[in-house]
């Protein structure tokens, strides 16, 4: 089955606008990486500063290789010459699951 990857950011609230933007700048980059099944970006609602990103990924084999492909690439800045942006996030966890059950709303 899929595994699953959550990366919790934790971001200052003059942080949220600029974390969003560059997702939103971003979107499509990762829909056409070779096992990739879903992604969502989780914005905390009360008590937290911690957004969550979720990607599922057909194996981990699949969620490295775009780790060290797509993924590397669009965070070091654009390319070269561009200039470097500060983080949004003032801090990063990653973790991992495996999906061992799943229900989807059933058709009529």
């Amino acid at each position: 089955m899929s595994i699953v990857k959550i990366n919790v950011l934790t971001v200052p609230d003059e942080q949220r606008a600029v974390l969003e933007q560059r997702f939103a700048a971003r979107a499509g980059s990762v829909e056409s990486s070779d096992g990739f099944e879903w992604f969502e970006l989780l914005r905390p609602v009360e008590g937290t500063d911690q957004y969550l990103v979720y990607t599922r990924w057909r194996s981990e084999e699949d969620f490295q290789a775009w780790m060290e492909g797509p993924m590397k690439a669009a965070h070091q800045g654009g390319g070269q010459g561009a200039p470097q942006q500060r983080p949004a996030a003032s801090g990063s966890t990653l973790w991992s699951f495996e999906v061992v059950q799943q229900a989807a709303p059933k058709t009529s």
